[in-house]
C-alpha cells in the first residue's frame, strides 16, 4: 500500500517462513521474538524499513520491551514509523501484558535478594539521564505488585515527600517495599542524603505496618544495597 507517496512494506511481502503471523499460527506465540510480536501489532513498516526491522529498531533504541513499555504516548507517537494509531495499538498490548502479570500472582517476579531487585530495574534505570526514584511494592511472599516511578529529575532529601512515596504502597495494600533510585553519573555510591531519606521512609512505612526491605542505588551496570552496607 502507499501513504502520501511512500511505499509501506507489509508482513505479507516477507518470505513465508519469515512472516510472524504464520510463525505464530504454526509454532505458537511463545516461539516468536519480541520483535516478531510487535511486528504483528504494527502490521506495516515504512519506506526502506520493513516491519520487522522497524520493530527491532524500537526495541534497540529503548533497551528492550521493558524500556519500550515506559515510553510516554506522545513520544511513542512521534517516533519514525509509528504515529498515534500504531502507538495506541502498542501501548494497549503492553498494558494488557502488565495487567495479566498483576492478575496472576504466581507469575509475578519474586524478590528474594537485593540482586533480584537490581536485576529487575537496572537495565532501564541505569541508562536514565535524570534521577528517578521508584518503589517496588511487594505482597506477603515478596511477589511484585507494581513498581511505580514517584519522582523524576533532581531526587534529593529536600524534594522528596515521604507521603508521596508511601501513597502507592498503601493503595495496593503492600506489606513490604524497596526504594530504588539511579545516579546518572554511573557511580552508585550512596550519599548522606540517600541514607537520610531511607531512614525517613522506613519510619513512615512502619506506621502503616509496611516493611522497607532495602534502598537500591543504581549506577552504570552496578548497584549498591544500603541494607547490605548497614546504612539502614
Amino acid at each position: 500500500m502507499t501513504t502520501n507517496g511512500n511505499y509501506h512494506f507489509t508482513i505479507a511481502e516477507l518470505p513465508t517462513n519469515e512472516r510472524p503471523r504464520e510463525r505464530l499460527q504454526h509454532y505458537g506465540a511463545g516461539a516468536l521474538s519480541n520483535a516478531e510480536l510487535i511486528a504483528i501489532l504494527l502490521r506495516t513498516g515504512i519506506k526502506g524499513e520493513n516491519v520487522l526491522n522497524l520493530s527491532n529498531r524500537l526495541l534497540l533504541e529503548h533497551g528492550g520491551i521493558l524500556g519500550l513499555s515506559r515510553v510516554e504516548f506522545s513520544e511513542l507517537a512521534a517516533m519514525r514509523g509509528l504515529g498515534p494509531a500504531k502507538a495506541s495499538q502498542l501501548q494497549a498490548a503492553l498494558e494488557l501484558g502488565r495487567r495479566l502479570m498483576l492478575a496472576s500472582p504466581a507469575q509475578r517476579p519474586q524478590i528474594t535478594s537485593p540482586t533480584d531487585a537490581a536485576n529487575m530495574l537496572m537495565l532501564e534505570m541505569g541508562q536514565l539521564e535524570q534521577e528517578h526514584l521508584r518503589v517496588v511494592l511487594l505482597d506477603t511472599k515478596h511477589h511484585v505488585l507494581s513498581s511505580p516511578t514517584i519522582y523524576k529529575g533532581n531526587v534529593n532529601s529536600a524534594v522528596i515527600r515521604v507521603a508521596e512515596v508511601m501513597r502507592p504502597a498503601v493503595r495496593v495494600n503492600a506489606t513490604a517495599m524497596i526504594v530504588a533510585h539511579n545516579h546518572p553519573s554511573g557511580d552508585p555510591t550512596p550519599s548522606p542524603e540517600d541514607v537520610q531519606v531511607t531512614r525517613r521512609i522506613a519510619e513512615a512505612a512502619s506506621v502503616f505496618d509496611i516493611k522497607l526491605l532495602d534502598h537500591i542505588v543504581i549506577g552504570n551496570q552496578r548497584f549498591v544495597s544500603l541494607k547490605e552496607r548497614g546504612l539502614m
